[in-house]
This record gives C-alpha cells, sequence and structure tokens, in this order.
C-alpha cells in the first residue's frame, strides 16, 4: 500500500519541476539615422574579384589585392547601396541576375594575418535578404576592407551558406 501524503508530494515535486520554455523577443536598439549632409564619410576600400573572393593571405604584410574599388561612404550604407555604386563603375556587373556577394576583411588580433567573414549576398534586378543590411549592422569597423566576389548572370549563383550560431558570438 503506498502512503497518498508521500504520492501526492512526489506528484507535487513533478509538476513543480517541469521544464518551462519561456519566448524572449530580443529588441535591438534603434540606429540612428546618419545625418550625411553633417557627418563626413569614411573611405571604404572595395576589392573585387569574379567568381571567387580575393585570399586572407592577399592582404597580408601591408599589401592588398591589385583590384581597388575606393569609395566615400557612410556606416548607414546598405550593401544594395555598395551594389549600385560597384555597377557604376564596373558595366559588365550591370547584367540582371549578377552576384554580389559581401565579405568583411578584418586584422586577427591574435596573429598577424587577416580573416574573413562572410556578410551578405545581393543579386542585380532582383530583391534579396541582405540588401538593407547596414556597415553598422555587419559590425564593419573603419580600417576594415571589403571584398566582393561577383558571380555574372551566366555563371551558377554562388552556395547558400548555412549561418553558424558560433559566428555571432565572435567579437569583430
Amino acid at each position: 500500500m503506498v502512503n497518498s501524503s508521500l504520492t501526492n508530494n512526489y506528484t507535487r515535486g513533478m509538476k513543480m519541476a517541469g521544464v518551462e520554455s519561456m519566448v524572449v523577443e530580443e529588441v535591438k536598439p534603434a540606429e540612428k539615422p546618419v545625418d550625411r549632409e553633417k557627418t563626413c564619410p569614411l573611405l571604404l576600400r572595395v576589392f573585387c574579384s569574379t567568381g571567387r573572393h580575393n585570399s586572407p593571405g592577399d592582404y597580408a604584410r601591408g599589401g592588398v589585392p591589385q583590384n581597388e574599388l575606393q569609395i566615400y561612404t557612410w556606416m548607414d550604407a546598405t550593401l544594395r547601396e555598395l551594389t549600385s555604386l560597384v555597377k557604376e563603375v564596373n558595366p559588365e556587373t550591370r547584367r540582371k541576375g549578377t552576384y554580389f556577394d559581401f565579405a568583411i576583411v578584418y586584422p586577427d588580433m591574435r596573429t598577424p594575418t587577416y580573416r574573413m567573414r562572410e556578410i551578405g549576398v545581393t543579386c542585380s534586378g532582383q530583391r534579396g535578404n541582405d540588401d538593407n543590411k547596414t556597415l553598422s549592422q555587419v559590425k564593419f569597423q573603419i580600417g576594415n576592407y571589403l571584398d566582393i566576389s561577383i558571380t555574372p548572370a551566366n555563371r551558377m549563383p554562388p552556395p547558400m551558406r548555412r549561418p553558424q550560431p558560433y559566428m555571432n558570438n565572435r567579437p569583430y
């Protein structure tokens, strides 16, 4: 025979030990718009390459790849805006269906090398999820480089990448 008070205490404990879940909406602070009339632009050094990104080794020992494009812009510039600036100076990238795969190249603080972190993809003539990402949202820092892999419209688009959850926790 089972003691009823013991059974009630046991079941009460199980109810209290149940797993609870709670959905918490992450609230990001609203970005202040940059007053482009009053704020000095930054020099963004962009390196474009067809079909692939430049190697992080190309940025070693003070060197940079030869295909440099210098853009004066602000931290609230979107990837779509940067795409249109590249298309202005590079006529063959204007075709509908041309992909622009953006990556930030930054110095690794622990070693004397550079690292590359992909930040988004845009496509000429099509809207995409990454179009409205700004430089500040992707944690671009003044002094970093922007590397763009351009895939022409007649070639295969860049492979879709799964986001790596641990990447969001790294300081940049």
